[in-house]
């Protein structure tokens, strides 16, 4: 009898050990790995994705289906913010293939099963190729762009096509897809020519989106909305199959709501391309491997304050921005640009982009198949002079049309001017910044991407060239990163790094590093979170 209670005894002890020890173990899991993972959606990188995927509480089609649901509660409804132009019939399809071969092969990389925009200038074989210009509304894409097939390969949910500033210039605004808005505040621009992009990553469309960029139209639509961009050093990613703006300038690059998620698409986008003469096979470049959250520290950094002192609220955030560099051990040297270069750079870029569009989007139209379509420059004016009324289907763009004018009465590409703009007008460019860099022993220039978004109502008005043109006419990358907001409104402001040609690993390990240090963490007020997209894992 006593053996046996003693036996009852040892049992109950042993029970009661290793409950505790269980309770240790379980305390200590929980310090080292954390309490329950929340996902939202609003806030979530790539990677945040990623890790939902492979804790099973996520799959390509759920998260398809957040984006579709976001896009019909904003875009055409709600604020109305009209970014985008065209969406994937068979987007749900696509997804719940991916999430097919997730389970039976595993994914392909980190962007396998992730949702992105295009802009609407880039080929979507079977799609619309009309940037945004009212007829072409039925020229439809026989082959994917460069691009497009590289995101395909990578896995992507191509999930639409984004409204864009008409044939890539001008205002945020098109015949076909009309005025796009600012989610920050809907009575301002989210500015051109990638706005589409840039009103649907702040508003949460998709993980991130495509776009082009020639004498800023990444960069600015980036800072306006309060997310990261980058335009990439002319040649490091292929532009087959994407309608021109100017060949010279036209470049095509990531925007995305994180600099790692830059960075993560980047690694996908650069390479050769059969199509793009000027983009060639080069050694390979781990993007994401090169974030740094120490990057800042040691660095050298040059402030181009020339461009500068425009706006006191877009200035109060920059010289945040400084103090937040220095705090994190970089320094910063003021730096002023030659007289002469500020006011030689925008006449420059003018006469390359208008002189090359006239010449170039006939070549464009030319290889377009159905006979309805325009085939001129000067049809292009004539069809843009006929919509004189706001309807249903277009909308008059009175600032582009201007700009057609004026593209018609620019000369010819065998002209002096434009010839001596091209070669010797860009070559003291980017001597002048070259020296520079080694004068001041500099890791990149920074400086003020662009001012707050302009209202609606005065975006008609040309803005100075000035700060966008020093990247677009050397060729070389330059990342946008939120900065800080203004006040009244609240308007996002971006701080730009710019480097010199294939500099992008350290100009991404600098944003990465601010960035963190500096989040800002608001998102828009008219475009808040629907029901799923938070929840706890």
């Amino acid at each position: 009898m006593n053996e046996r209670r003693e036996v009852r005894l040892d049992y109950r002890f042993l029970m009661r050990t290793l409950v505790v020890a269980a309770t240790i173990v379980y305390s200590i899991a929980v310090e080292r790995l954390g309490a329950a993972r929340t996902f939202d959606l609003s806030s979530a990188s790539i990677a945040d994705i990623n890790a939902a995927f492979d804790a099973g509480v996520l799959t390509s089609e759920r998260l398809t289906q957040l984006y579709l649901a976001r896009i019909a509660a904003y875009d055409k409804s709600g604020p109305k913010l009209n970014a985008v132009l065209h969406i994937n019939p068979t987007a749900m399809e696509d997804a719940r293939a991916l999430d097919a071969e997730r389970r039976t092969k595993g994914p392909r990389g980190s962007l396998h099963g992730i949702p992105v925009l295009l802009k609407a200038n880039i080929d979507v074989a079977g799609w619309p190729a009309t940037a945004g210009f009212y007829a072409l509304r039925d020229s439809t894409a026989t082959r994917d762009a460069e691009q497009t097939s590289r995101l395909r390969r990578a896995g992507c949910v191509i999930l639409g096509l984004t409204n864009m500033s008409e044939f890539a210039s001008g205002p945020a605004i098109s015949t076909l897809g009309g005025q796009i808005r600012n989610p920050y505040a809907l009575d301002r621009s989210p500015a051109g020519s990638s706005g589409g992009n840039g009103a649907a990553q702040a508003a949460g469309f998709a993980a991130f989106a495509l776009g082009t960029d020639t004498g800023g139209s990444i960069r600015g639509p980036a800072s306006a909305n309060g997310i990261a961009g980058l335009r990439p050093t002319y040649g490091l990613t292929g532009r087959g199959g994407i309608i021109p703006l100017a060949l010279s300038l036209d470049t095509v690059g990531p925007m995305a709501g994180h600099v790692a998620d830059v960075a993560a698409v980047l690694n996908v986008m650069a390479g050769p391309d059969s199509r793009d003469s000027t983009a060639v096979a080069r050694d390979y470049v781990d993007y994401t491997a090169a974030l740094d959250s120490s990057a800042l520290g040691g660095a050298r950094l040059g402030l181009v304050r020339d461009f500068m002192g425009v706006d006191p609220a877009w200035d109060a955030v920059m010289e945040a921005a400084v103090a937040t560099l220095r705090n994190q051990g970089a320094e910063v040297v003021d730096i002023a640009l030659p007289r002469y270069l500020l006011g030689l750079i925008g006449g420059l870029y003018t006469t390359i982009r208008d002189t090359e569009f006239r010449f170039q989007i006939e070549e464009y139209l030319a290889s377009l198949t159905r006979g309805s379509l325009p085939k001129t420059h000067a049809d292009i004016i004539r069809l843009s002079e006929a919509v004189t009324e706001q309807t249903s289907a277009w909308t008059p763009n009175k600032a582009r049309l201007e700009q057609y004018r004026r593209e018609a009465a620019a000369g010819t590409l065998q002209d002096q001017p434009y010839r001596t703009a091209v070669t010797d007008g860009r070559k003291i460019v980017r001597d002048l910044l070259v020296w520079t860099l080694k004068l001041e022993r500099l890791d990149a220039f920074i400086g003020p991407t662009v001012r707050p978004a302009r209202l609606i109502s005065e975006e008609s008005t040309p803005e100075t060239r000035g700060w966008r043109d020093l990247a677009s006419l050397t060729g070389w990358p330059e990342l946008v990163v939120p900065a800080g907001f203004t006040k009244e409104p609240m308007l996002p402001i971006g701080l730009s790094f710019l480097g010199p040609a294939f500099s992008e690993a350290r100009l991404l390990a600098l944003g990465y590093a601010f960035e963190r240090a500096a989040p800002l963490g608001r998102r828009p007020l008219t475009t808040p979170g629907l029901p799923g997209e938070r929840f706890e894992y």
